[in-house]
């Protein structure tokens, strides 16, 4: 992998070069509640957070849009297929390693079995630069083995100081850096002692663990456990942890009409395996009915199903859903409860 690096001295005038390529999209903290991070157009270089550790929603946003119209449909004129963002060349700049892992994982549901023409329209126009970063307590992105990135990017950037240590992953990443060689200098071996301090320091920041050794099959043995009935006492099924996980992908399809009754839209929209009529059918009928169902689903599809199909599983250790849940219930309390065979109510 080829490596060069940026002096942060010259990293304005790296961003402000990349709006030549599409819209920048870039970390920024909201003023009004300070800490609080989401991602945005970038309008001046001066507004990236640097020191931001996660946002509220995850980039996901981009790619797999919260809501959008698919179709329109006109009763004399047929259907229209609608792709939002279609030409849209885009940025995601700063994107920590669990955020690159979980569009990896998005990569890979959208594309294995059926293609979701509208996610890759606007992957395919997307750029990804990583940028490294230093965890809290409710990163357990290491557990995760999510905490490093090889591939999935196009540039990463590594903080070793007064410089980042820039990796190229892809062609069109060495053409960013070819296009702005001015910019980028040769590794010297003083940086690569600073990249394996700043990766001791990494590893040794972390706080919080998961021991996720065999846990599908324990899983599989905790099926019928107390455990889950309760979680479902404590879980409002409110859905925050589904809107700002990095990898779920669940969506709703339906339809709405004009006011001239004869045209309307096509409406895609991100929806909750929590949400009480998820498993709704035709005929009134509710495969999960119950709260507690709901929630175990949840941690079953993340921690097990998704092992069995894809062979990992789809939860990226960023800490989201733990920030997000009104509730304080903490994934990695409950899948060491799981895996202790007890669970205690707050």
């Amino acid at each position: 992998m080829k490596v060069v690096k940026l002096p942060k001295s010259k990293v304005e005038e790296f961003l402000s070069s990349l709006q030549d390529f599409g819209e920048v999209i870039i970390p920024k903290e909201k003023t009004e509640h300070p800490g609080v991070y989401y991602f945005d157009v970038m309008e001046n270089p001066s507004e990236m957070a640097w020191e931001y550790l996660r946002t509220i929603i995850p980039p996901k946003k981009y790619l797999h849009k919260p809501r959008e119209v698919i179709f329109k449909f006109h009763k004399e004129q047929g259907y229209q297929e609608v792709i939002e963002d279609k030409e849209t060349k885009r940025i995601l700049f700063g994107l920590h390693p669990c955020d690159i892992h979980g569009i990896k994982i998005l990569d890979v549901v959208f594309n294995r079995d059926y293609m979701d023409p509208y996610y890759y329209a606007r992957r395919k126009n997307t750029v990804i630069i990583g940028l490294s970063c230093l965890p809290d307590e409710k990163c357990f992105c290491k557990s995760m083995n999510t905490d490093y990135v090889e591939d999935g990017f196009d540039l990463f950037l590594s903080d070793i100081g007064e410089d980042f240590l820039v990796a190229v992953g892809t062609s069109l990443g060495d053409d960013l850096v070819a296009e702005r060689a001015h910019l980028f200098s040769e590794v010297e071996e003083e940086d690569r002692r600073k990249y394996l301090a700043f990766r001791k320091k990494r590893n040794e920041s972390f706080r919080l663990e998961l021991d996720i050794s065999d846990l599908p099959y324990i899983l599989d043995l905790e099926q019928k456990s107390p455990i889950w009935d309760e979680l479902g006492k404590r879980c409002l099924t409110c859905g925050s942890c589904s809107m700002v996980c990095p990898t779920c992908y669940c969506f709703n399809v339906y339809d709405t009409l004009n006011l001239d009754a004869k045209s309307g839209q096509r409406i895609k929209q991100w929806d909750a395996c929590l949400f009480k009529d998820y498993a709704l059918v035709a005929g009134g009928h509710n495969f999960r009915e119950n709260r507690a169902e709901r929630v175990k689903n949840r941690y079953y599809h993340k921690q097990f199903r998704m092992v069995e199909q894809y062979g990992k599983p789809s939860c990226v250790g960023c800490g989201r859903c733990i920030d997000a849940c009104p509730a304080g219930i903490d994934v990695v309390e409950v899948l060491t409860k799981v895996r202790e065979g007890s669970y205690v109510t707050h």
